[in-house]
């Protein structure tokens, strides 16, 4: 499958800014079954100051001033990316989920040693007894530890209701457990903690996913959003992929944009403005498949 998505921020404020600086990662990731094949950013003011960097986690990002007086922001991101399916992986299969923890705290093979680093608790998820507890219920002794990974997803689909009043992004863990609502980064950021919390590597995972239109009703233009979802290491398979919010395992409809420990590694835009007063924000993102 190949997929163009449209991604655009628009900002508009009440006042005049006199300068705007802005990280952005919007460039989707090449992975083993993801290419990018055309990418293309505007900016409109044109940027005075523009420049493109690798994250330590390896994602493109990109970071642009404006330096003169202006009332409106745009940034449009244009992809074109082709998935490809990735291999079946039977959850029964992989090693017990205490051998894969064990694995990680020795970490003799480098993959291994590389995915350590996300056993850790991060700015945006705590690792904490709540959380532990919910998790153990995936997760008695020995169970194959994606078969427990694929049933706290499950029971995380079913238990917890998507409502995007419930939350804010820096809501934590400890909250989303309690109130049993949020959305696609709090189901991810709660997985990612339960999964951490019982010495496994999990990252927070950012990108897009094409949604599907109700029967007989046509899709609308720019009505897709931004999602999330996480990944998990299993120890002599390598790092694979869980969306709670929906449920599945990703194949092609999910395409990859960035990882991290966290929504904050991931931002897609952030920034400081000087001046403008109060500001509107608007988002508009679009997943097409392409023929």
């Amino acid at each position: 499958m190949k997929y163009r998505v449209a991604h655009q921020t628009a900002y508009r404020y009440s006042e005049t800014a006199s300068l705007s600086q802005n990280e952005l990662v919007l460039k989707p990731r090449d992975t083993a079954v993801q290419q990018v094949i055309e990418y293309q950013l505007k900016v409109a003011p044109v940027p005075q100051y523009m420049d493109t960097r690798t994250d330590y986690f390896g994602n493109h990002n990109q970071v642009f001033m404006v330096q003169h007086p202006h009332t409106e922001l745009t940034i449009t991101a244009s992809s074109l990316v082709e998935k490809r399916p990735a291999a079946h992986i039977p959850p029964e299969g992989t090693p017990s989920w205490e051998e894969a923890a064990r694995r990680l705290s020795i970490h003799a093979d480098p993959l291994e040693l590389e995915a350590y680093q996300f056993v850790f608790a991060s700015p945006l998820i705590a690792i904490i007894s709540d959380v532990m507890d919910y998790a153990r219920a995936s997760f008695p002794p020995q169970r194959p530890v994606l078969k427990g990974a694929v049933d706290l997803m499950g029971r995380i689909y079913t238990e917890f209701a998507y409502d995007k009043s419930a939350t804010t992004v820096d809501t934590a863990v400890d909250q989303v457990l309690a109130k049993k609502r949020g959305v696609c980064q709090d189901f991810a950021h709660l997985a990612i903690g339960c999964l951490r919390s019982i010495g496994l590597a999990a990252r927070y995972v950012s990108g897009y996913l094409e949604t599907q239109p109700p029967a007989g009703k046509a899709k609308l233009v720019g009505a897709d959003a931004s999602h999330a979802w996480l990944s998990l290491f299993v120890p002599g398979i390598g790092w694979v992929d869980l969306d709670p919010t929906n449920n599945l395992i990703p194949g092609e409809r999910h395409i990859t944009l960035a990882w991290g420990r966290d929504y904050g590694d991931v931002t897609p835009v952030k920034g400081v403005v000087m001046g403008g007063g109060v500001h509107k924000l608007s988002v508009s993102v679009d997943v097409s498949p392409q023929p």
